[in-house]
């Protein structure tokens, strides 16, 4: 369930601006989709078969129970991608009536063109959020404008994964929470297993924009307290913070901690020690790596802070994605879709039948208190640490330059940096003006 697949899209002007702009306008007869007291709204599942699956079946549920109302489920096409193939059907005048898999960033370049529908604006928008209890969630997912919209549906807060069987033999008997201590533990791996790194991963030096979630974000997001980096067309990058990133990655690099080659399984043969981990990752290893066990020989914890920061509840990356209502769908079709939404977030158990059929956690504040879960997560150890940490967890960026803006970041900071091309303070200061260069 990897989430590192993104392509820019690109449409002609002309085609933008007349397919784009017309969603907002067109399609709004009372009769389209209402037929003999039914009104049917089109739902796009994520091209993934075990989210199909669960839509399918909650669509059917939720029809039973509401006969006034039914929900057609088909998978999104994502030939060349998904996001290439909404657009594609929002400027054709098809798009759905919503959809999920949808990030913030997309959603950006979506509602500027008013192809969203503001889901604030839905009727008993605050109920669903009351009920399904995500609004500490919600609060990173407010739009420059102040709408929302996009309702997370799962957030997988991005946890780092650590060799605790190596970190034992050096002295540590849990995951360091600060850079000091990290590059303590730089030090001795080197004396001790000098052909060790703590970082062994070649995305760390390849500017590719989606590469930077996971790796200068969650550090960046921990280090700042959830700086929004960018609101609107303003860069508001926190730079005390993101100089304290690029100075551990410089540490680490000085100490030859960082491994940028192409390497096999470097986590899991112990090569490195330290790795972004997502929650899709555990069922993975299970499989393929049975002989790595959780809080055996390796652990997860969230990202290490400067020291002085705080180091309980820490912030970290959200790699998360949710539903949208498209503003092309008739005023019944909205009605219906608001009520679909509530139907199914005002029942938990629809949440944990989404959590044992994908492995992906709930975007809800309760989800490590919940009783409804407590089964799923008793037998599911190693996603625990996950569920406690969707509350801190920060979504993509709002904002629709967001692939260049994170190519920036990686092109004149994160991986010059790391290469040793360039110092910490420097690299901010030209990322800096990369990025407002491309936001004006």
């Amino acid at each position: 369930m990897k989430k590192k697949k993104l392509v820019s899209v690109l449409f002609t002007a002309s085609l933008l601006v007349s397919g784009l702009s017309a969603c907002s306008t067109g399609n709004t007869g009372t009769n389209d989709s209402t037929s003999n007291g039914i009104t049917t709204i089109e739902f796009w599942a994520a091209p993934n078969p075990t989210q199909q699956v669960y839509w399918k079946e909650i669509a059917e549920k939720f029809t039973k129970e509401n006969p006034d109302i039914k929900v057609n489920v088909s998978p999104m096409k994502e030939s060349p991608t998904s996001e290439a193939s909404i657009q594609s059907a929002i400027a054709g005048g098809s798009a759905p009536t919503m959809s999920e898999n949808i990030n913030r960033g997309f959603a950006a370049q979506l509602s500027e063109s008013k192809a969203l529908v503001p889901l604030n604006e839905l009727e008993d928008w605050n109920d669903i959020i009351k009920t399904r209890n995500m609004a500490n969630t919600m609060n990173g997912w407010e739009f420059a404008d102040g709408n929302q919209y996009v309702l997370p549906i799962y957030s997988n807060a991005m946890l780092f994964g650590w060799r605790l069987d190596i970190l034992k033999e050096l002295g540590y008997n849990q995951a360091p929470k600060t850079y000091s201590e990290v590059l303590d533990i730089a030090k001795k791996l080197k004396v001790k297993f000098p052909d060790k790194y703590v970082w062994a991963k070649a995305d760390l030096a390849d500017p590719t924009a989606w590469k930077r979630w996971f790796d200068f974000f969650m550090l960046y997001d921990a280090a700042s307290d959830g700086n929004k980096f960018v609101e609107g067309t303003t860069f508001t990058g926190d730079a005390q913070a993101g100089e304290q990133v690029l100075g551990f990655m410089d540490d680490l690099r000085k100490e030859n901690a960082l491994l940028t080659r192409q390497s096999k399984d470097p986590f899991e043969s112990a090569l490195g020690i330290f790795v972004d981990v997502g929650p899709w990752t555990i069922p993975y290893w299970e499989e393929k790596f049975p002989d790595l066990k959780f809080n055996e020989n390796y652990t997860l914890a969230l990202p290490p802070v400067p020291d002085g920061t705080e180091t309980e509840n820490v912030k970290t990356f959200a790699d998360t994605k949710g539903l949208v209502v498209y503003a092309s769908a008739t005023e019944e079709q909205k009605a219906a879709a608001a009520k679909f939404i509530k139907w199914i977030y005002s029942n938990p158990e629809n949440d944990l039948k989404w959590l044992e059929e994908t492995n992906l956690p709930p975007a809800r504040d309760d989800l490590a208190t919940n009783d409804t879960f407590k089964t799923f997560f008793d037998n599911n150890p190693a996603l625990q640490p996950y569920a406690a940490s969707v509350p801190n967890a920060i979504p993509p960026m709002d904002n629709s330059k967001y692939n260049d803006i994170q190519t920036s970041i990686g092109q004149y900071a994160f991986n010059p940096v790391v290469k040793g091309e360039k110092d910490p303070k420097t690299a901010w200061k030209d990322m800096q003006e990369a990025i407002e260069g491309a936001l004006k």
